[in-house]
């Protein structure tokens, strides 16, 4: 029994035991349904299997959504905890956990999958692209971010969750604070979902600049690809640092080396620097791709080109730069001295400047527009003020003596939420609705969208601003309780009334999908939006092949001058086309990454070594396969085209 006991969660409670019957209800709901329907032959053959980028990006939209309301469900647990003074809902314990599992689930899980999923979709399309560089890479990537966050998500009834914050601090993560395997978990889960990412960021980079429609220079792609095309470069130089430190903390946690202790030549902080030097430019890998989403869709709905077009590429690029360059801002308090502090809180004022850009560029390609009060839109103008808010609030905690008023208190909560559900989760519902024809062929329903946003947007502001008050008023962050003396509870309860509403907007988003997958009309237009990026001159939904002519570019709209203008966009003849085999080799590497990370979690070295030599074998295997595709012939492209109204 000794054996099992290391596999039991150290804190059980009702929250725990609901969360195993609620787990396993669904797993046996959803093989049963799978098995009702016969539906194993197709979910292998077309998804599980699937190297196409746009069933990819499809997989990564399903995963992120799910991740939305796991993440959801903590932020409303600990808003109801801190709602009233002295609250019994969650213990300390619990709560540490939920507010750690949040803080993970949403920027690692949620957020980072939201962005993968649109980039994967429309970036190759943009361009003119078959295809990424790497298809069966991309979906070793996916496989490795969905079983790594299967993983941690397992933490919560099978040894304990990570209750040291997302941000994992040392000592506290350290074994003799985290004595259970939650920080384990945190630092094997983190080490494989990143693995795919940092896969991602180069085959990304490699596409953008080596795959790009004849005519198309750097200086003529849209806007979301130049935001694809930083991010990953980012990620390709942010993601080994955290690959680095997750390294060094399993080992300070499994084999009892020094690098992070307060003892025996150990320096705690060097685990903050390292987070933090990955931490800040993943803030941009979050946000970059959103100010992408919104130079699409803000030119297409005021039917004005967008404004300033050289001075968002170099703003994009000079924000690329200067998000490594600002880290320590994250521990103004943490005693490096007045000078290195005041360094960094310069750099942190001037990374303002190109933000501030773009959000004029924006505001003048509004300007004398034909302004469509579309969802998308209204999410990309709700973004703005709110955005700008949260701004204007990290220009005030990136001056170093007045940091020390804020640091750790809700006035740092407020601002990073007002800077990441606008900058991020505004622009993925903004992009979902905005790109949702093109990837299955109908529209959601405007009427029910903007019922979400509204609750969305006016609840987001509920739920954020009251923090600026109490935070000002010394209430910290992670504090799981409350005396009445303190004046924290009118201000928590507006709160929880806020989250509530957030709640109800997420749940009307479910349900505009379900409404409109019965009820939407499929007979609608390839470019129902009238956009003007290449993406939309395609079939919808889209073919496998993406184009049955490669186009050929010679503007920075080229779709829209050959609507308005008469421009020639596909101007060769339709011939067979070379695409790649699907494999199910990323499927199960992804699983056997899962296992290995399982065994790391526990110690299980037998199994870790069997997870390991198998992680070689399939390497291996890959490595002297023999596979070069498959042609789609003429007939076939000519017959598909012909189907969905002509070649494109």
């Amino acid at each position: 029994m000794d054996f099992f006991d290391r596999f039991a969660v150290p804190n059980p409670g009702p929250t725990i035991y609901a969360s195993m019957v609620a787990i396993a209800l669904t797993v046996i709901g959803t093989l049963v349904f799978i098995t009702y329907t016969k539906k194993w032959g197709y979910l292998w053959r077309e998804w599980l299997t699937t190297v196409d980028h746009k069933k990819i990006g499809i997989l990564y939209l399903i995963s992120a959504l799910l991740m939305l309301f796991r993440g959801g469900a903590d932020a409303i647990m600990m808003r109801a905890q801190t709602a009233v003074p002295d609250n019994n809902l969650l213990n300390a314990q619990e709560y540490n956990e939920i507010f750690t599992t949040h803080g993970v689930v949403m920027i690692i899980f949620m957020a980072m999958a939201f962005i993968m999923a649109l980039m994967n979709f429309v970036v190759p399309l943009q361009i003119g692209a078959r295809d990424v560089a790497f298809p069966r890479l991309n979906a070793v990537s996916f496989w490795l971010y969905f079983f790594g966050a299967m993983l941690f998500n397992i933490s919560f009834v099978v040894g304990g969750s990570p209750d040291s914050g997302w941000s994992s601090y040392f000592p506290l993560a350290g074994t003799e604070f985290s004595k259970s395997v939650g920080t384990n978990y945190y630092m094997t889960a983190l080490q494989i979902s990143g693995i795919g990412t940092l896969i991602t960021g180069i085959n990304f980079v490699t596409t953008i600049l080596k795959m790009r429609a004849p005519g198309m220079t750097l200086m003529k792609m849209p806007m979301f690809t130049w935001s694809a095309l930083i991010t990953n470069l980012i990620i390709v130089f942010a993601f080994p640092i955290l690959t680095i430190a997750l390294i060094m903390g399993t080992m300070d946690r499994l084999f009892g080396t020094n690098f992070f202790t307060t003892t025996d030549g150990g320096m705690d902080m060097l685990w903050a620097n390292l987070f933090w030097v990955w931490g800040h430019p993943e803030v941009y890998i979050l946000i970059l791709p959103a100010f992408g989403i919104y130079s699409e869709i803000i030119p297409t709905f005021a039917k004005r080109n967008l404004y300033g077009y050289k001075s968002m590429v170099i703003s994009i690029v000079a924000i690329s730069v200067l998000s490594f360059l600002v880290w320590v801002h994250h521990f103004f308090t943490m005693g490096q001295g007045a000078l290195v502090n005041s360094i960094f809180s310069v750099t942190t004022m001037a990374i303002a400047v190109p933000t501030g850009i773009k959000i004029f560029n924006w505001l003048f390609t509004l300007r004398k527009g034909k302004i469509q009060f579309t969802v998308p839109m209204l999410y990309s103008l709700g973004f703005i003020p709110i955005f700008t808010i949260g701004g204007v609030t990290g220009v005030m905690l990136g001056m170093a003596s007045a940091d020390y008023q804020y640091h750790n208190t809700m006035f740092l909560v407020a601002h990073f939420h007002l800077v990441i559900i606008p900058g991020v989760v505004f622009a993925m519902l903004a992009g979902l609705t905005y790109w949702w024809p093109k990837m299955f062929g109908y529209m959601l329903s405007e009427r029910i969208g903007k019922w979400a946003f509204w609750f969305i947007s006016i609840s987001v502001c509920v739920t954020f601003f009251p923090m600026f008050i109490s935070g000002l008023d010394g209430q910290a962050r992670r504090m799981y309780t409350y005396s009445e003396s303190t004046g924290f509870g009118i201000w928590n309860m507006i709160s929880f009334i806020g989250a509530l509403g957030l709640l109800v907007g997420f749940v009307l988003i479910v349900y505009n999908i379900l409404y409109s997958f019965k009820n939407a009309p499929r007979n609608i237009s390839s470019d129902p939006w009238d956009a003007r990026s290449l993406e939309w001159a395609t079939k919808s939904p889209v073919p496998e092949y993406n184009f049955a002519i490669t186009p050929t570019v010679d503007s920075t709209e080229a779709f829209w001058d050959s609507k308005k203008k008469g421009y020639k966009l596909f101007k060769g003849k339709v011939d067979k086309i070379h695409m790649p085999n699907n494999s199910g080799m990323p499927f199960v590497l992804g699983f056997i990454f899962f296992v290995w990370g399982f065994a790391f979690v526990f110690a299980l070295w037998i199994l870790l070594i069997i997870a390991t030599v198998a992680i070689f074998i399939c390497l291996a295997f890959r490595s002297n396969e023999k596979d070069n595709g498959r042609y789609i012939p003429k007939e076939t492209v000519e017959k598909i085209e012909n189907s969905l109204g002509g070649p494109k």
